[in-house]
């Protein structure tokens, strides 16, 4: 080996020795706990190896009910989330004057702690035997009767839950793709009017193209994202989030390190194994279908 790939690997020594402390380490940990039966926290324990904690969590109707909430909101957040942000910023894209500031407004929304936008929200959804609140009484004008979003029908806390995650995310999607847009040459433009090319042809043909990359990267980032969604639904429902029937994957492997099911570590890693199995999964499927429909100049 040469003295220049030394010098390469020495530059790369401090992110590799912190990649692995944090990252490969606590990683293979996670595997260990998960094979471990019967593990004792307070004596670090454990009377066999297999896979009876795998098991237990995919037969534990908390797990599968976290599961569920999870699986609906990657499916109903990721995919209109980004689809809502493509039109915000293909109409910011098209606006001359004022751009700058309503991208700053459409922006505002990501740089709010995400608790206090939470309280926002459960204020305007809750229902009390005060005050139906806000919503509630817009819904009354069409003649709608009082929904209890906060602790109401499971249908009604999930719309308030996509719709609070969908908000959140979307400033940070629309800035993306506002950027990618920009990128755009106006040359391929150009081109296509001179050819007589519809609006909406050059937007299937060229915008489309041009920025799938970006698309991509929301769509990716979107997933993994809505897969360890946590704080939403604790800043909407609360802590308890088994009793409000609104837990995710990663709020059931909090709960079963220090929740009032804590102390089962084991468990616990089982869960957070399954979620990376998926997490992965979908992340290799995306990387296939990316193949075909991605286009990087």
């Amino acid at each position: 080996m040469d003295n220049k790939s030394w010098k390469g690997w020495l530059y790369l020594l401090p992110a590799i020795a912190f990649l692995g402390a944090f990252l490969v380490y606590p990683l293979i940990d996670v595997f260990i706990y998960s094979v471990e039966e019967g593990y004792n926290s307070a004596s670090q324990t454990y009377f066999g190896v297999g896979l009876y904690n795998f098991s237990y969590v995919l037969h534990d109707p908390y797990f599968l009910q976290a599961l569920k909430n999870t699986l609906i909101l990657v499916l109903i957040t990721v995919p209109l989330s980004t689809g809502i942000a493509l039109l915000i910023s293909v109409a910011l894209s098209s606006i001359q004057k004022l751009r700058e500031l309503f991208q700053t407004v459409f922006f505002l929304p990501y740089v709010t702690n995400t608790l206090a936008v939470g309280l926002v929200f459960m204020i305007l959804f809750k229902k009390t035997p005060y005050s139906d609140g806000l919503i509630n009484l817009l819904l009354s004008v069409f003649g709608i009767s009082p929904i209890d979003f906060i602790g109401g029908p499971y249908w009604a806390k999930m719309f308030v839950l996509c719709f609070y995650t969908v908000w959140v995310v979307m400033p940070f999607k629309i800035l993306i793709l506002t950027s990618a847009l920009a990128s755009v040459s106006q040359v391929y433009y150009n081109a296509a009017r001179v050819d007589g090319t519809s609006r909406g042809r050059m937007f299937r043909k060229i915008t489309l193209p041009m920025i799938s990359p970006s698309i991509f990267y929301l769509v990716i980032t979107g997933f993994i994202g809505a897969f360890k969604a946590y704080s939403d639904a604790v800043a909407l429902f609360g802590t308890d989030l088994n009793a409000a029937g609104m837990n995710t994957i990663v709020g059931y492997v909090y709960d079963m390190l220090y929740g009032n099911a804590g102390g089962y570590p084991s468990y616990a890693s089982a869960a957070a194994i399954v979620l990376f199995s998926i997490v992965l999964t979908i992340t290799v499927i995306n990387l296939l279908v990316s193949k075909k429909h991605v286009h990087y100049v």
